[in-house]
């Protein structure tokens, strides 16, 4: 299995007062994730938590698509639990939550989502967004009605997928290549909707450690409306 550096941060940003987000981050399980929490009194950051915690309680084993199915299920048995725990302990509003979680083996990784959370690859001098946005503007994007700039600063807190969010839960699934020295960068909607893809390019490309602190940073110099999470693993050469 290949051999991974991971670094990982949250915070609450500059105008809320609590952070809904979770992060999970096991290099040596080849498994990471970021859950953005939504719904009041705490709802939110309920269900992010449930995520990670859950994440953490996944066997995992040699196979990438037995550990693809057991992260899938486990992900679908929090969706139950929190559409129950609605109805149980907040009067039926949403208790829900974004979530990308991305598995490793060897020179192939899966990432699994649901809402907005993204993931991001570099190789080299380029980077690419893997994931799709689960929002209504998603589909104008596909189309080119909007451009991404548009679609970054646009009216697109609505997402249409969530754990907790509906009464199943439809997971995206994609498979793509690891190569050594590949970046992977898990975030949540307040990291990159404060930031250029210039401005995440070149943190990327810092030490791991670094890399971090200096998205935070950049952040919370600017506006910073949303709680703010990242994960950033590194895929080290053999």
């Amino acid at each position: 299995m290949m051999e991974w550096e991971s670094a990982s941060i949250t915070h609450e940003g500059n105008r809320r007062d609590h952070n809904e987000d979770a992060v999970f981050c096991s290099s040596a399980r080849g498994l990471w994730a970021v859950a953005d929490g939504m719904g009041g009194h705490n709802a939110g950051e309920y269900a992010s938590e449930r995520i990670a915690q859950c994440l953490d309680q996944v066997h995992l084993e040699a196979d990438l698509s037995v550990c693809v199915d057991r992260i899938e299920d486990a992900l679908i048995e929090v969706n139950t639990h929190l559409r129950e725990h609605s109805m149980l302990e907040c009067g039926g509003q949403t208790v829900g939550s974004t979530v990308v979680a991305v598995v490793t083996r060897g020179h192939l990784g899966v990432v699994l989502w649901a809402g907005d959370s993204r993931l991001y690859r570099q190789r080299g001098h380029s980077i690419t967004l893997v994931t799709r946005d689960h929002n209504p503007i998603a589909d104008l994007l596909d189309s080119g009605g909007v451009t991404e700039d548009q679609a970054i600063h646009g009216d697109t807190h609505i997402i249409t997928r969530a754990v907790g969010g509906q009464l199943d839960l439809h997971l995206d699934v994609a498979v793509f290549d690891v190569a050594p020295g590949d970046t992977l960068l898990l975030c949540s909607d307040g990291l990159y909707r404060e930031l250029s893809v210039d401005e995440i390019q070149a943190c990327m490309a810092m030490e791991v450690d670094n890399a971090v602190e200096h998205l935070l940073q950049q952040v919370l110099e600017g506006e910073a409306r949303d709680n703010v999470s990242a994960v950033l693993t590194r895929a080290l050469a053999s």
